[in-house]
């Protein structure tokens, strides 16, 4: 409850901010909407030439990128790390952070909350709901119960993911430039897994799990009973690597010895 707390002021807070900036705001939410459409559109492109991509239909691949986007936007809203090295090692505020009561990684998630990243997840569930009458599938009363399970082991793979890369900084001199690299390794996982060659498919499931924060769980919802137990794991997988990441985190946080050192 006390983090709760701490999470509402951190929120009343950001909203202040860029309340005064309006302009500024709404730039950032059009240039959101401006890249979601440009991967829409490619997608709808590819479609123009071919009616079937290794056996999956154009609205399929579509609600396959809906649903990424879901567990997409509430990480890029909840998770907002990316400049952690040079803020926070580099300059020194990390010294701040753990001085006060909260645990130092949740005060981070709480300082960089952007909630705009949020629209990712309405417009991700607008596209799955635009896809669906074309799937011919049934909705099942249990649907959205899965949908918050499956979407939370998602969120899971991306936090656990990249709270590991992030703490690499503790154990490094100088910024890493593998966020990056990661970000665009990410991108594979809103389109079918099957269309990539074996070797890649085995990294995007068991190594680097993104095929777990689009294709495997919206399988679920397609019906492809060949994909339903990858699918089931998502929650594991996200148990998993998100533990992974707290670990890595928590051991390389006490290697940290200030921003004068």
């Amino acid at each position: 409850m006390f983090t709760a707390g701490i999470f509402w002021d951190y929120l009343k807070t950001y909203l202040k901010t860029r309340m005064q900036y309006r302009s500024d705001f709404w730039v950032e939410v059009f240039s959101d909407l401006l890249f979601l459409a440009m991967n829409l559109v490619f997608i709808v492109v590819i479609f123009e030439h071919t009616q079937l991509l290794d056996g999956w239909t154009r609205e399929q691949i579509i609600f396959v990128y809906g649903y990424f986007m879901v567990p997409w936007g509430i990480f890029s809203a909840c998770f907002g790390l990316w400049g952690f090295t040079e803020r926070y090692i580099v300059k020194g505020e990390l010294d701040r952070v753990l001085t006060r009561p909260v645990h130092n990684l949740a005060q981070l998630m709480l300082e960089n909350l952007d909630p705009p990243g949020l629209l990712s997840s309405i417009i991700g569930i607008a596209i799955m709901a635009y896809a669906w009458p074309a799937l011919g599938v049934s909705l099942d009363w249990y649907d959205p119960l899965v949908f918050l399970l499956l979407v939370a082991g998602s969120v899971m793979v991306y936090g656990g993911i990249y709270i590991a890369l992030t703490a690499i900084s503790f154990y490094s001199d100088s910024p890493t430039g593998i966020l990056p690299l990661m970000y665009n390794i990410q991108s594979y996982g809103r389109y079918p897994i099957t269309i990539y060659n074996k070797i890649l498919q085995l990294v995007l499931t068991w190594a680097l799990p993104f095929a777990f924060v689009g294709f495997y769980p919206a399988a679920f919802f397609l019906e492809a009973d060949d994909l339903l137990g990858y699918a089931w794991l998502t929650p594991v997988v996200g148990a998993v690597f998100l533990g992974f990441g707290l670990f890595v985190w928590n051991t390389g946080i006490k290697r940290y010895r200030g921003a004068g050192s």
